[in-house]
């Protein structure tokens, strides 16, 4: 008879689910899309949980949860759990912090490319039956400047990337030593500013926080380069979107391509939705950027969940300046 019971209440791999049934001490229920007053009632009766990002683990669940001993969090980011409250309950946090730096690298610097280039609005444009080739020409990214808020893992495979494509690459992670940037490649800039100050494209790999939110505001929009580009992969409300609507209305920025939004789903007051641009590069997506097939495959137990504790530090935290 199983000793534990474990709760997986956002989709992940099968594989995984399967690794935790090959524990004959655990019992494991998967229970997706549940409603917050639906997750109240359920949790009282689990030792584990198992979430991604549309699980919001609040204090009010802490204190249904009597039972439960630990969760996991199957991706980077920890911004949907409230680690004060697991703090106070005594709670293991755990991330995943390497489960999907590749997919998500790869997709960021997918959607660079497909902005740059005005992919997707070449395509639509063809399947409609048009051929208007001189709209649609884009622009090289060799040699551009390129500005990378936050150089964890995820912005380290996204810099490996840009080089390879000839660009200049300057990052910004207050956590980034010189003897680390050196060994990159990139240019250490000592503020989020700094970095901004003539790039012509910025890409986010850092978490939300009070200090983050906002940090591509219409002050530091405007330090970069006209016809600068934008890729969030990261988590929204790190760009202020009606700053961005602002600055791709008079042309100053070229295009921006979001996989995260501040509201999410965006509603019909998303600003960038009615957006009125000189240029036709805007991307927007619903995120999937660490949905690559490989995620999570063949990583030991110990790389997909290094043990945190309550609101020890997980993950990249970046402070603007």
């Amino acid at each position: 008879m199983a000793t534990y019971r474990v709760l997986v209440s956002d989709p992940i791999s099968e594989k995984g689910v399967d690794a935790l049934r090959a524990a004959p001490e655990i019992s494991v229920d998967v229970n997706t899309g549940l409603k917050p007053d639906e997750l109240l009632k359920i949790i009282g009766d689990y030792h584990g949980l198992v979430v991604r990002s549309q699980t919001k683990v609040t204090p009010e669940v802490f204190a249904a949860a009597k039972n439960l001993k630990a969760i996991g969090r199957a991706g980077v980011g920890v911004d949907n759990i409230d680690r004060a409250a697991a703090t106070d309950h005594g709670v293991v946090v755990m991330n995943t912090p390497s489960g999907n730096t590749i997919s998500t690298a790869e997709h960021a610097f997918t959607l660079m490319l497909s902005l740059a280039r005005n992919i997707p609005q070449a395509h639509a444009s063809i399947i409609a039956g048009k051929w208007d080739r001189k709209s649609f020409e884009g622009v090289e990214i060799f040699g551009k400047r390129l500005a990378i808020l936050g150089m964890g893992r995820i912005g380290t495979e996204f810099a490996k990337r840009a080089q390879a494509f000839g660009m200049n690459v300057v990052a910004y992670d207050p956590f980034l030593t010189a003897a680390r940037a050196q060994s990159l490649k990139v240019e250490l800039a000592e503020s989020a500013a700094v970095a901004l100050s003539g790039a012509d494209v910025v890409t986010l790999h850092i978490p939300l926080t009070p200090e983050t939110q906002h940090i591509l505001n219409a002050e530091r929009i405007g330090l970069m380069n006209p016809g600068a580009l934008i890729i969030n992969c990261a988590r929204g409300g790190l760009v202020d979107e009606s700053a961005a609507k602002a600055h791709l209305g008079s042309g100053h920025l070229a295009g921006i391509a979001l996989d995260v939004f501040e509201t999410e789903p965006p509603t019909a007051e998303f600003p960038l939705l009615g957006a009125k641009m000189r240029f036709h590069s805007t991307l927007r997506r619903f995120y999937c950027g660490g949905a690559g097939k490989r995620r999570h495959r063949s990583r030991p137990p110990s790389e997909k969940f290094p043990h945190h504790r309550g609101n020890r530090k997980c993950g990249e935290h970046a402070k603007p300046r």
